[in-house]
Parts: structure tokens; C-alpha cells; sequence
């Protein structure tokens, strides 16, 4: 995965300085999610990899990614293309959320309970954690019932477990030391 992020991060940081001096963030958030599920269809695969020129594969690229992608898109699959990394676009739209979320401070964090949370609980969760990380949070709900009770919280490198089975492991630990 690091060698994926090494070769995709120049094409995310172009994408991105572009769209931020277009004032067209959203939209390249938008093609570049279209062009990595085409990049990911089981159809599209074997041509990435296949014996295709350049030329060809970016035009049928495009032409299976039509009105979704826009002029300047386009050329980005044409370098893509071109230098045979078209099949990293899926890393290169994460990459490029990663600098979206950073640019407009905004910060995803996956929330795992043991029951259902309440609107109430979420939105008391959300305003926690946009205080002590000082950005705007997405939370991310799940339910796992091995919990028992309590919640995991993780966003980034924060890790906060204050799910009954992680207090009930910690106090095990403890117990044996």
C-alpha cells in the first residue's frame, strides 16, 4: 500500500491543487470516486493490465466514464493513461479525500457500539470530538453486539475505547501483571 500511495500521491496533489484554483473541489471528489469504480469493475480490469496503447485505453476509459468525467478529468486519464497508472485511480481518490477533508478541516471517525446510538448520542459524540479535534467530524455508526456495551472511536490515530469488552480486557491485564 505505501508503494500505491508513493505513485498516486503526485496525481491526487496535482487534482487537487487544480481543483482548489478552479473552486471545483466537490466535483473532482465526484469524478475521481466515478473513475476509481470504473477502474474497480470486473469488465475494466483486464484492459488495465492488458496489452491496450495508451491512447486507446484512455479513450475507452473515457468513453465508459462519458458525462461523469469532465475536460480536465479527462486529461488527468490521459497521463494516467499514458504512463500506465490508471489502476491506482482508486488510491489517488482516497489520497485526494485525505487533502479534501484536511483543506476544508473536516475529519472522519468510525463509531462502533453495541446497540443502535440515538441522534441525540451521535450528534453529543460528534460535538466531544470536534472540540478535542478542533475540525469538523463525519461520524461513521456501525454496531458490533461483541461490545457489550459502550462504544470504540477511532478517527486518524485516536483510538478511544470505552466499550465494556475493552474495560473488561484492560482490567484482565491488569489483574495478571
Amino acid at each position: 500500500m505505501a508503494e500505491l500511495s508513493t505513485i498516486a500521491r503526485p496525481y491526487a496533489k496535482a487534482a487537487f491543487d487544480f481543483a482548489v484554483e478552479h473552486k471545483a473541489v466537490e466535483s473532482w471528489t465526484e469524478m475521481l470516486t466515478f473513475a476509481s469504480l470504473v477502474t474497480e469493475n470486473e469488465s475494466m480490469k483486464p484492459l488495465l493490465n492488458g496489452t491496450l496503447a495508451s491512447a486507446e485505453l484512455a479513450s475507452l476509459f473515457i468513453k465508459v466514464c462519458g458525462e461523469q468525467v469532465n475536460e480536465q478529468g479527462q486529461n488527468l486519464i490521459k497521463v494516467m493513461a499514458e504512463n500506465g497508472r490508471l489502476g491506482i485511480l482508486p488510491t489517488v481518490s482516497l489520497l485526494f479525500a485525505e487533502y479534501r477533508n484536511e483543506w476544508a478541516k473536516e475529519v472522519e471517525a468510525d463509531v462502533v457500539s453495541a446497540t443502535e446510538l440515538s441522534a441525540e448520542q451521535q450528534q453529543q459524540i460528534s460535538v466531544s470530538l470536534e472540540k478535542r479535534l478542533a475540525r469538523k467530524v463525519k461520524l461513521n455508526c456501525s454496531i458490533d453486539p461483541s461490545l457489550i456495551g459502550g462504544v470504540i472511536i477511532k478517527s486518524g490515530d485516536l483510538v478511544i475505547d470505552g466499550s465494556v469488552s475493552g474495560k473488561l480486557s484492560r482490567l484482565s491485564d491488569k489483574l495478571q501483571s
